[in-house]
């Protein structure tokens, strides 16, 4: 894993560079993400760090994956990713966990995860941008998966996709840890 003082300064850097190629201002972003200015003033001196949430909503607003927000290597024609490259981005003291393995913007954000939710743990996720896909793969254990408040059980060996623009969220009522792969296409800003 990365140091996070390298991933904090990279997701400063990114974001003020991001925010000023797009012609935002720091009010203008705010408004569109949903976020403070004076957060978003935290995030770009690298004086926070901010929650999972906060970034998602700031990377929708500028139409960039979390990977892109995050990104702290030049980028060659093939990227190799290794795992100590990957980012940790929650966890809990249970041992549940996400991390982004790697993104690219192709044409939208493309994201893919490994997650590890712990028996009786879950994650909630706010709507994405209308549009936004999600694939999940479940490859241990068992995934309770609830869209719009509809539960849908997946068990290992399964693949379950659906539009991630609503209200979802990610539990394990089982026994065993649930391991699983996500990957998430938002569409381009318009």
């Amino acid at each position: 894993m990365p140091d996070l003082d390298i991933v904090a300064q990279s997701l400063a850097r990114n974001l003020k560079h991001l925010r000023q190629e797009r012609g935002y201002s720091l009010d203008a972003l705010a408004a569109r993400s949903g976020v403070s200015r004076g957060m978003i003033i935290q995030i770009e001196q690298a004086r926070t760090n901010p929650s999972i949430g906060t970034v998602v909503r700031i990377g929708d607003a500028l139409g960039v994956s979390i990977a892109g927000l995050l990104d702290y290597a030049d980028k060659p024609p093939v990227r190799l990713i290794g795992p100590d490259q990957a980012v940790r981005l929650w966890s809990t003291p249970a041992g549940s966990h996400g991390t982004l393995q790697a993104g690219t913007e192709a044409p939208g954000p493309l994201e893919l995860w490994s997650w590890r939710l712990m028996p009786g743990e879950g994650h909630d996720s706010d709507p994405h941008p209308p549009g936004t896909a999600e694939l999940i793969r479940v490859d241990a254990g068992e995934l309770t998966l609830v869209v719009e408040g509809t539960e849908y059980l997946i068990p290992a060996g399964t693949t379950a996709s659906f539009e991630a623009g609503v209200p979802h969220g990610y539990h394990n009522a089982g026994a065993v840890a649930a391991e699983m792969t996500l990957a998430i296409s938002v569409p381009p800003p318009r």
